[in-house]
């Protein structure tokens, strides 16, 4: 090497051969590229492949005498430093804070000779800006993160000013300020962690909260659409307060650590009510705590945001509007089958009719319907509940889940004498809804005369609109998922490649698929001499029935979601 080199003279073409970066080859091609594009040498060297950004941002620094900051260094910057420059100007000018003293502010940029952006930001920060070279996609991701951070952390103090809590039961309600101020200066930071927690799971739509004791650490999971995403690791000695804290909002008994317990409180936020059950559970390490958020107001679903395909649709609408019988819904826990319901409640209530649920819990409060919470502990069990409400003089009911055979007999007796019966069952799919009714108790015969229709149904995640691509699918993916070419056009399939709006999962939202077994004839008369679930199937298929992973399918051609999600929710069949 030519100890009378010196970078600070010369081009970054010159550098780059010298340091062996990039051959004389590499480099003349590069610039006969450049006299046809608006780019500068160093992208197109990087999108050849010829260099990393790394390395690119290494050689500017050796040519323009600015020490280098990795990606690594740029996230481990002060959030308090980082907001001083605000995130439009940042974004503008490539620019983000590192770090300062009294005297000056360490600021990383892509183009450290940018003289307007630094007085600009001595301007702004009343600070000497001392200058660090980095990455313009380092240094985005950094800002991605950081002022995602930031903001949050924001909203979160602006919300939980207006947050209250009531802890309890129905019975003994009692408020609880969330506030840190009102508490010892030792529980604070719990008090701090408890509100950080629940405010993140509101705030990224979560359904549940999972706060779980490992051997070194707290893992804290929120579910947002239906899949468990990491938002914190605290150290395993937060774990008592944590628990203890849960607890107390939850009106439970702090000093039993050795058997389950469930509790329940609700968070009052402005225009919003949330009411949150609570179970902890002993484990090896630990009480882990579990947390179900059940948003009380704005139901804003219809049939047609659900995401029947038009047949399904119509009909669906139609079954729902005959005047007797009953219609249930399978699936799993959080497939939506409560969605499901009250939506068709919404679309047929009437001044005319008298509709009246009864729910554990009730997860959404509708207008012009009566909605009754059982509560078993007090003998207020479902079996219970439909005998008084009988004489209620209802035209429809909502039973919120078939669970025993006396529940089952009774809303199969509604639904013969002139009731029109709305219900959910745990089972895999349309076919086995009906046999699991067997199962339970009810007499075939029954069976076959109650049922309308049955639905089986599931969610899968929609793809996130702000990074949706374009792909073309392997061979091996389309046969795995039993997908023929012929049926996409063009051959491309849609996947979110990730962004900050959906936390890099490349999904926001859910949408469900479904699979309807109409009670024709046929069908009923398998049901009536107690045929298998597979004759039923099979029969049902025949008459035009779209399964669960057919329905997925035709949402994965449209390019409302993926392959993954349609495996990760439904099975082959064979």
């Amino acid at each position: 090497m030519n100890k009378d080199f010196n970078p600070q003279f010369k081009r970054l073409g010159e550098i780059l051969v010298h340091q062996g970066k990039i051959t004389e080859v590499q480099l003349n091609g590069a610039l006969e590229d450049q006299k046809t594009t608006s780019s500068k040498l160093g992208e197109i060297l990087i999108e050849k492949g010829y260099l990393s950004e790394d390395e690119l941002i290494g050689i500017y620094s050796l040519q323009l005498g600015y020490p280098q900051v990795t990606e690594e260094e740029l996230f481990l910057a002060d959030a308090t430093v980082v907001k001083l420059i605000p995130e439009d100007f940042a974004r503008q000018n490539m620019v983000m804070a590192i770090r300062k003293n009294d005297r000056s502010i360490m600021v990383a940029m892509e183009d450290p000779e940018d003289l307007a952006g630094i007085d600009a930001l001595k301007r702004l920060t009343r600070l000497n800006p001392e200058v660090y070279v980095a990455g313009v996609s380092a240094l985005n991701r950094a800002m991605d993160e950081l002022y995602a951070r930031i903001k949050q952390s924001g909203e979160v103090e602006e919300v939980l000013e207006g947050i209250t809590v009531i802890s309890g039961d129905e019975d003994n309600r009692e408020e609880v300020d969330l506030s840190p101020d009102k508490v010892s200066k030792e529980d604070a930071p719990i008090v701090r962690l408890v509100n950080m927690i629940l405010q993140e799971a509101i705030q990224e739509r979560a359904t549940d909260i999972h706060v779980e004791p490992q051997r070194h650490q707290v893992v804290v999971r929120i579910r947002i659409d239906g899949v468990l995403q990491i938002i914190m690791s605290p150290p395993i000695s937060s774990l008592s307060g944590l628990v203890t804290r849960i607890k107390i909002l939850s009106n439970l008994n702090i000093a039993e650590r050795r058997l389950p317990q469930d509790g329940r409180f609700t968070i009052k936020a402005p225009n919003r009510e949330i009411d949150v059950r609570v179970s902890v559970l002993p484990t090896v390490f630990g009480e882990k705590i579990v947390l179900r958020l059940l948003d009380k107001t704005g139901f804003d679903f219809t049939l047609r945001t659900l995401g029947f395909d038009d047949d399904s649709y119509e009909i669906f609408r139609r079954v729902i509007k005959q005047p007797y019988g009953m219609i249930v819904v399978s699936g799993p826990t959080g497939s939506g089958k409560s969605t499901s319901l009250y939506a068709s409640l919404k679309d047929i209530k009437s001044v005319g009719t008298n509709i009246i649920t009864v729910e554990d819990p009730v997860e959404y409060q509708l207008d012009g319907i009566s909605q009754v919470q059982a509560h078993e502990e007090i003998g207020l069990t479902f079996g219970a509940s439909l005998r008084s409400i009988l004489r209620q003089d209802p035209d429809i009911l909502l039973i919120g889940e078939i669970r025993d055979a006396e529940t089952a007999d009774i809303s199969v007796k509604f639904s013969l004498t002139g009731h029109l019966v709305f219900t959910t069952v745990h089972a895999n799919d349309a076919a086995s809804t009906i046999t699991r009714l067997l199962d339970i108790g009810v007499k075939p015969f029954l069976v076959g005369s109650c049922l309308n229709l049955v639905m089986a149904q599931r969610l899968v995640r929609k793809i996130c609109p702000h990074c949706k691509v374009e792909y073309t699918p392997s061979a091996e993916t389309l046969k795995r998922i039993g997908l023929d070419p012929k049926r996409i056009a063009g051959g491309k399939l849609f996947r979110g490649k990730g962004c900050n709006k959906c936390r890099q999962t490349g999904y926001h939202g859910r949408t469900g698929i479904f699979e309807i077994i109409l009670m024709t004839r046929a069908i009923r008369g398998l049901v009536y001499d107690n045929a298998n679930e597979d004759a039923i199937r099979q029969k049902a298929l025949e008459g035009g029935m779209v399964n669960l992973r057919e329905s997925g399918l035709r949402k994965v051609i449209t390019g409302i979601t993926t392959t993954d999600e349609v495996m990760r929710s439904t099975v082959e069949e064979y």
